[in-house]
């Protein structure tokens, strides 16, 4: 009687394995493949070869706390019966003398995760042995195209799941500033840091043998992750906090990379960071998607709505210096707001909703009882289709409410004027293979003043008002309706529909005469023309106050008041400057300034409101590489930086960072910089990593907290 076969080694081959997989990056060590996609094993034997008709070897897969073959977290399949139930397939590649060669294959719906390998090896008449043979790791696979990520274009795939630096764009929308970011998906833990996030969210707390089976859908995973980058409903990764006050954390403008958080957050025993804005949120669900194999991009709006009655109207308020007021109502523009877009098929939907999906990680408003937001499918946002599944309504306000300006005084509110086109300006991302700033305004909505953007919000403010009884997005709806009492008193019922530009024929406009440079005085004028054939006289009031960027104001530290006489059809200039003196003590940190001109004209009651946002702008930091950069020889990285400021500056610490470059964030303590102090320091590293790669770095001081700067290094496998 033939012995029983006796299996004595496996190998999983993770190196060849996970090249053609695409995951070598992340470790060549841990076999880390993807589904809808074979890999091959080796079994070794040590009493004999394996025999065809003689031996069948069943394997077994399982994931998760409680794997169970009704729900698709456990897999029975022989390598004798390929029209088994399962959609698992193992198939023989070369059979040897002492060994096997087999190809196993995981179905491109199956769950993503941390997954047990096991074998039962059944010889005819012998005994059946079972062999514990490892964990290896299952991800979405963007390559194949069954699967839902599946993205047909090869270089998007090198961007979206590959590329682990980018950009996030911040400043306001004419002074859009790309922040580098490290993503570094593929640095040394972070796959494992990912699989933690979803063991520690509330989906798998409540049901994990449920969360485990649902793992397969891009849906469900991405609003998982999304619920757990913030810390509102759980210990996920980031507390937000949007005040001036961060002295237990480290404030959100100093971060340039993903691993630093992620690794403090796993280190700490899932202890969320402190802090994180909208730009750290989704540079965090940027990094944790693309690990997982779902194509990723971040992507910022500006002049972003935050619609919190759900009316598709952002109410701004004014007193009668131009100041802009609190709102009680919550309602804001957002200077810039960053989310992410996830590439993915919309099967829950009907067709032509996939593709490109808004997930918002920032905790804004709720859904279905969780701060997460989308996925949000892109084409569903552009054709109003706001009752789509995910908050669709939600992302919509954001680029396309209207904004209604009110003039409070005397308790009453005068309605100023309703802009349509305000909000929603220069969507951008970083662009394919390019250091360039996409545009992708475009696929969010229909071109401003055109009649088929004004057929859509129409379109969008029918669907919300029929769906008033789910939630805040069932307001009264109709433009002309905000007439009703508010916090602010009783609205006056005669304001124009028209912007008082139009009735009182005059128009004003603010220009700066310089860049706005920080530490330096801010120069402007304030243009007045009189487009009508009478005299004009004039009174305009100006003022200055910093915003944070998600459009809250502070109080104002500069006012000033203009009297313009006007000719018929003539034009004049009022010169105005803020002293770096004035403005330093009062600036956020988002560097954000708003100068406003309220204008009236004595023979109309009319008023016209303008106002101009500037970023403050630092110099940036240089990065110098001195040599050639190759995998696994000495590297020295000259660092030069200054201090912009006239004045001292203390507590100045760089950290520098570039994943495949550094094995972990570098901390350098510079201590005090003296006025417009230049220095440089090199730092010396070791790449570990070869292709295209790239070097972050930020300085912060007590004065200031987020001098940036970067460099991109190509790193040579060899000499």
């Amino acid at each position: 009687m033939a012995q029983g076969l006796e299996l004595s080694v496996i190998d999983f081959r993770s190196s060849w394995n996970n090249m053609r997989h695409h995951t070598e990056e992340i470790s060549s060590d841990r076999l880390l493949v993807r589904r809808g996609q074979a890999f091959n094993i080796t079994l070794y034997f040590s009493n004999r070869g394996f025999q065809l008709g003689l031996d069948n070897i069943i394997f077994v897969v399982e994931t998760g706390p409680l794997p169970d073959l009704a729900k698709g977290t456990r897999a029975v399949f022989s390598l004798a019966d390929h029209r088994g139930p399962s959609p698992w397939i193992a198939s023989l590649e070369t059979n040897k003398a002492t060994s096997l060669e087999v190809s196993l294959y995981a179905p491109p719906t199956a769950s993503m995760g941390r997954y047990l390998l096991k074998v039962h090896i059944d010889s005819f008449q012998g005994s059946v042995t079972a062999y514990q043979l490892g964990e290896f790791i299952l991800l979405f696979n963007p390559w194949c195209p069954e699967d839902t990520v599946y993205l047909d274009s090869e270089p998007q795939r090198q961007e979206y799941v590959m590329n682990d630096y980018g950009f996030v764009y911040q400043g306001n929308k004419n002074w859009i500033r790309p922040c580098p970011w490290n993503y570094g998906q593929f640095e040394e833990n972070i796959i494992d840091i990912c699989l933690e996030l979803l063991d520690k969210s509330l989906n798998f707390q409540s049901d994990p043998a449920m969360d485990c089976a649902l793992r397969g859908s891009p849906v469900y995973i991405s609003r998982v992750v999304c619920a757990m980058i913030n810390s509102n409903d759980d210990n996920g990764v980031l507390n937000g906090r949007w005040s001036e006050n961060y002295s237990d954390g480290i404030n959100p403008a100093e971060w340039t990379g993903s691993v630093a958080i992620l690794r403090q957050w796993h280190a700490t025993g899932c202890q969320p960071v402190r802090y994180g804005q909208c730009w750290v949120f989704a540079a965090i669900m940027c990094t944790v998607m693309r690990c997982l194999g779902i194509p990723t991009r971040v992507v910022t709006n500006f002049d972003s709505g935050h619609d919190t009655d759900g009316n598709l109207i952002i109410d701004e308020y004014y007193d009668n210096t131009g100041r802009i007021l609190k709102n009680k109502k919550k309602d804001t523009v957002w200077n810039f707001h960053v989310w992410n877009e996830c590439w993915m098929a919309r099967n829950d939907l009907l067709p032509g909703y996939g593709g490109w999906q808004v997930l918002d990680a920032t905790p804004q408003e709720t859904s279905n009882g969780f701060y997460c937001c989308g996925p949000a499918s892109v084409r569903a946002i552009k054709e109003g289709e706001v009752d789509l599944n995910y908050d669709t309504a939600f992302v919509f306000s954001m680029v396309n409410a209207d904004c209604v300006s009110w003039l409070v005084r005397g308790g009453k509110e005068q309605r100023l004027h309703r802009d349509t086109n305000s909000v929603g300006n220069f969507i951008s991302t970083k662009s394919i293979q390019s250091d360039e700033r996409d545009d992708i305004t475009e696929k969010y909505k229909y071109e401003e003043g055109s009649p088929q953007e004004r057929k859509v919000f129409l379109k969008a403010l029918q669907k919300l008002k029929i769906g008033s009884s789910q939630g805040p997005y069932g307001a009264d709806l109709s433009p002309s309706s905000p007439m009703h009492l508010s916090q602010y008193g009783p609205r006056s019922s005669d304001s124009p529909s028209l912007r008082p530009s139009d009735v009182i024929q005059v128009s004003l406009k603010l220009q700066l005469l310089d860049p706005p440079n920080m530490g330096q005085n801010i120069k402007f004028v304030l243009l007045a023309l009189n487009m009508s054939p009478q005299f004009k006289d004039l009174k305009v009031n100006l003022s200055a106050q910093s915003l944070m960027h998600d459009g809250s104001p502070l109080p104002p530290f500069w006012q000033d008041t203009a009297f313009i006489t006007l000719s018929p059809e003539e034009a004049k200039t009022h010169p105005c400057q803020i002293p770096y003196s004035q403005y330093s003590q009062y600036l956020s940190t988002d560097k954000l300034i708003r100068i406003s001109a309220l204008g009236e004209e004595k023979s109309c009651p009319k008023k016209i409101l303008v106002d101009k946002i500037i970023t403050l702008a630092y110099p940036a930091i240089m990065i110098n590489v001195l040599g050639v950069a190759v995998v696994n020889q000495p590297l020295s990285v000259q660092v030069i930086f200054s201090n912009p400021l006239s004045e001292q500056v203390g507590d100045c610490v760089l950290t520098v960072e570039g994943s495949g470059l550094f094995k972990k964030q570098q901390k350098v303590i510079i201590g005090v910089l003296g006025p417009q102090h230049r220095a440089s320091i090199t730092l010396k590293t070791v790449p570990f990593k070869s292709g295209q790669k790239q070097i972050q770095a930020n300085l912060r001081s007590n004065k200031f907290k987020d001098i940036k700067g970067y460099r991109n290094v190509y790193v040579d496998l060899r000499l």
